[in-house]
């Protein structure tokens, strides 16, 4: 997984504890010996930096849906760029890629110390964010003529392509950018990332909904509180918050197809824990029970993601249907707290995460390295090719301890079918 360098690196850098460039960590660290395994660089600071810290420019762009950290994250960069390397000119680009062209009058932000002071106790991105991609030319022209030579992206999968993009365009035409992913994703599902920030406060924030629905479905006879959670592709959200509340009997994620009728069915699983315990709290993810919904035509958002039917609303006709047809009176409940989790501040936990990753990325583009993001392996933060991390997504294994633990904490079967 080698990286690309924009040149020799010619100056000192003013960090006084530096790595060399042949560190590298494997991809994985149990399996058969004679299985390929691709190695990744470790990040950190480097003794030689390609670009002279007085002289350079930067800039920053937030991507995609908002994720608890983003504040933490461009705060941590400036603090990096300004503090440790002493670059002058650090910029915000507003509303996503939309700020790299100037056509849609959205002059970037100088940022200076009084302006991210205390932006890292706020939820939500002080940048703002959009979908959609990148008008690649006409970014690089803009980047060219402001002379930025550092870009920042901070986003999912969707925008670390459109920054892949924007890195062959600049090396097409020989102007030295180093671009540096960083990866946000609410829903943990971003490619050689073990742990996104943002993720851990978003379960933490589910589990305070749960609670709630919990305690409105044991508060009457047969209550059924429904609790929908972010997770397009991947359960991560779902799963995380059953094992953190012990309070859900049902978990439904994408990984785990499920099947809703018939006598292994959920259905039928719901009906015996409501006759056995007269309450029941189930958690779905976005993403789950796709294949039992009926779009109407194929919908793709801004960013070229498939537009989801809204499997919360469906889950509870059924569920209110099955019931009345067996003659057993229910009290449904339903709850969606996606913006909710999503937009939260930052926990302690994922602010430290926040300023780690954003480091390692100011460490990589101080150093000359271009087409990367900062991924996360077994507690080292690596380089990732971009191209790598476009290739693929990251979901749970359902084979997994997170999933067992998921069965563990619920007693549901391993699969409805």
């Amino acid at each position: 997984m080698k990286i690309e360098t924009l040149g020799e690196a010619r100056f000192l850098s003013p960090v006084a504890r530096t790595l060399p460039d042949d560190l590298w960590v494997p991809l994985n660290f149990i399996g058969p010996i004679q299985d390929p395994n691709p190695a990744f660089e470790l990040a950190g600071p480097r003794a030689r930096l390609f670009f002279d810290s007085q002289k350079v420019r930067a800039g920053i762009v937030t991507c995609g849906g908002l994720c608890p950290g983003l504040n933490n994250v461009i705060r941590s960069v400036f603090m990096a760029l300004h503090h440790t390397y002493g670059v002058p000119e650090i910029y915000g680009y507003l509303f996503g890629y939309k700020g790299l062209d100037p056509s849609n009058g959205l002059d970037p932000l100088r940022l200076d110390p009084e302006f991210v002071n205390n932006i890292h106790k706020q939820g939500g991105t002080v940048l703002g964010t959009s979908r959609g991609h990148a008008n690649v030319p006409i970014a690089i022209d803009f980047l060219i003529r402001s002379g930025v030579n550092l870009l920042f992206t901070v986003g999912g999968d969707g925008t670390q392509r459109g920054a892949s993009a924007l890195f062959q365009e600049a090396r097409r035409r020989g102007y030295p950018l180093a671009i540096v992913g960083i990866p946000k994703t609410v829903d943990n599902d971003v490619a050689y990332v073990a742990r996104s920030f943002g993720y851990l406060t978003a379960v933490e924030e589910a589990c305070k909904v749960i609670d709630r629905a919990h305690t409105e479905a044991k508060s009457v006879a047969n209550g059924i509180s429904l609790v929908r959670l972010m997770g397009r592709s991947a359960g991560f959200i779902a799963a995380g918050a059953t094992v953190a509340s012990q309070d859900v009997n049902f978990t439904l994620v994408p990984e785990v197809p499920f099947g809703l009728d018939g006598p292994g069915g959920f259905l039928a699983a719901l009906k015996k824990r409501i006759l056995s315990r007269s309450h029941a709290v189930i958690a779905v993810a976005e993403g789950a029970g796709q294949n039992h919904l009926d779009p109407k035509e194929e919908r793709v958002d801004a960013s070229g993601n498939a537009k989801l039917m809204d499997i919360g609303p469906f889950l509870c006709e059924r569920i209110e249907s099955y019931f009345k047809a067996e003659g057993i009176p229910v009290v449904m409940r339903y709850f969606d707290p996606s913006y909710i989790v999503r937009s939260s501040p930052a926990d302690s936990e994922d602010a430290i995460l926040c300023d780690q990753f954003a480091r390692h990325a100011v460490h990589a583009a101080m150093a000359g390295k271009t087409g990367l993001m900062i991924g996360l392996l077994h507690e080292c933060f690596v380089h990732v090719p971009m191209d790598a991390v476009s290739k693929e997504k990251k979901c749970m294994n359902p084979d997994g301890d997170l999933w067992h633990s998921v069965l563990s904490a619920t007693g549901q079967p391993v699969q409805f079918v």
